[in-house]
């Protein structure tokens, strides 16, 4: 391997390390070698396998080259151009995971309408297809047709697929069901105790479930006959701890209460999907779920889940900063309420249509056009809350439209641990975010944009962040390594092009 391609890869897993936060003692540590050997990689001076870069991107999460295409896949932006036209919202990411994840409560035939094409579900059907479930993709690729085997072969698993998806922690609650014992591969970070992790345990042990981890493996076990006396109570109100004790309640045979449940909008789909398979779910949108499980599933259904509220909060953002006249339609208006009146309230002009009716039969829609605007910042803080409150995913995007605003924004993410560090990187493209504390940022309006070559945030939201910050920039960026964005969204820079963006897509190695 010529020598300029070893720097140049060392570069690309040096960048991707402390992206991840971590020391090269910490990277020697997870791929078994010395310090001093991470060290020679990265500075170009020692010869380096396939293997060993490919045990680099797992450890790190971090795609540093791809096996069968000429590397990882990098965005050239071309910055200062306004957007023009409509572009629609595809269907919700998170929706589409748990319903896949949720279609193994079922003996029968699920096809799923308009499924987002992106990393995380392409993770999970490869993990899916090495346990005996047949997919498919129909309808010219559109839509996906999964039809389960008589029995799941947990053996085959593809474990590496496994541990890229978070999604699998979504697996314990039909599988519970289906066999005595388990095991389950986790990604790198998840550790029971943590929590993240226990409050689903709190919730499926319920059921009967018991697990302990070993070297990267949940191995569960299942008490027959155990059920539910008394109401499920979450000890936190997330949304995939939501999802996995409606997933282990469906097969339940009786009612089964989950009080300070997530009521956001995957939680509403999969509550939605689950009464198409014949399962009553009391009390949709509320905190509160009563479930009428049914042991026996095995039905034919046919599913449209909705469109995706934090697409249509990202494409907003793209507007705002672009200072250009978008409209976006199929905006699932209940989830955008709280966003949209707090750009209001920053001076946001937009108009929206009447609301009509998602496939699913239920969610409302609306058209969004948004034009350009004299933002002021809001009085006071942006910070998440669970649903109906402003998304918790939606609030980096708030630190691109606060850079556009004139005065300072307090923005406070203290539901995740790093996500407001990597909002940070907004200040190599002429941002002024001040971090105050791993949670807290105070962005500085309004922001002259200047172009950058840089590494993508290995954090999905503050990834699309930075890019829009490219798009808003004069000048020709570089977004390298954008897999974490592909994990999310489908084809998001082949679309933004349609609507007059200047995004092209390539690979150096």
């Amino acid at each position: 391997m010529a020598d300029d391609y070893l720097v140049r890869i060392g570069k690309l897993i040096r960048d991707a390390r402390q992206h991840r936060g971590w020391t090269q003692s910490q990277l020697a540590d997870a791929l078994g070698t010395s310090q001093s050997a991470v060290n020679r990689i990265e500075r170009g001076n020692q010869n380096i396998s396939l293997e060993m870069i490919a045990r680099i991107g797992e450890a790190l999460d971090s795609e540093i080259v791809s096996l069968g295409y000429a590397g990882p896949m990098h965005l050239r932006v071309v910055g200062g151009r306004r957007l023009s036209g409509a572009i629609d919202v595809k269907t919700s990411k998170n929706a589409c995971v748990a319903l896949l994840c949720a279609s193994l409560l079922n003996k029968g035939r699920t096809v799923l309408r308009r499924v987002a094409r992106i990393e995380e579900v392409y993770r999970l059907l490869e993990v899916l297809n090495s346990i005996g479930v047949r997919t498919r993709w129909i309808n010219e690729g559109v839509d996906l047709e999964i039809v389960p085997p008589a029995r799941l072969d947990m053996d085959a698993m593809d474990a590496d697929a496994a541990r890229r998806t978070r999604s699998i922690i979504m697996f314990l609650g039909p599988l519970l069901h289906r066999m005595d014992q388990f095991r389950l591969p986790y990604a790198g970070g998840c550790d029971l105790g943590t929590r993240t992790i226990e409050p689903h345990m709190i919730a499926l042990r319920r059921f009967g479930l018991d697990i302990t981890a070993t070297e990267g493996i949940y191995h569960a076990k299942v008490e027959a006959g155990v059920s539910p006396g008394r109401p499920i109570v979450l000890t936190e109100r997330g949304d995939t701890v939501t999802e996995n004790a409606l997933l282990a309640a469906a097969r339940h045979d009786g009612a089964t209460v989950i009080r300070n449940a997530s009521s956001n909008y995957m939680v509403q789909d999969l509550c939605f999907f689950l009464e198409a398979l014949g399962v009553r779910v009391d009390g949709i949108g509320t905190t509160t779920l009563t479930v009428h499980g049914v042991p026996n599933i095995d039905v034919d259904v046919d599913y449209s889940p909705s469109e995706d509220p934090v697409e249509a909060m990202s494409l907003v953002a793209a507007a705002v900063v672009t200072e250009s006249e978008l409209t976006i339609r199929r905006v699932p208006i209940e989830f955008m309420e709280i966003e949209l009146a707090v750009l209001e309230e920053m001076g946001l002009d937009h108009d929206r249509s009447a609301e009509y009716t998602a496939d699913n039969g239920r969610t409302r829609l609306v058209d969004l056009t948004v034009r350009p605007s004299k933002l002021e910042a809001p009085i006071d803080k942006i910070h998440p809350m669970p649903f109906p409150g402003l998304n918790i995913d939606n609030v980096p995007f708030f630190a691109a439209i606060a850079a556009s605003a004139q005065g300072q924004t307090l923005i406070h993410d203290w539901v995740y641990d790093n996500r407001a560090i990597y909002l940070t990187d907004l200040n190599r493209l002429g941002g002024r975010l001040q971090l105050l504390d791993p949670h807290r940022v105070l962005v500085e309006g309004p922001t002259r944009w200047r172009a950058a070559e840089m590494m993508c945030p290995p954090a999905l939201r503050p990834a699309v962040v930075v890019l829009l910050a490219m798009m808003a920039a004069e000048g020709t960026s570089v977004l390298r390594n954008v897999y974490v964005i592909n994990r999310g969204y489908e084809e998001l820079a082949e679309r933004l092009n349609s609507v007059g963006a200047l995004i092209e897509i390539f690979r150096d190695i």
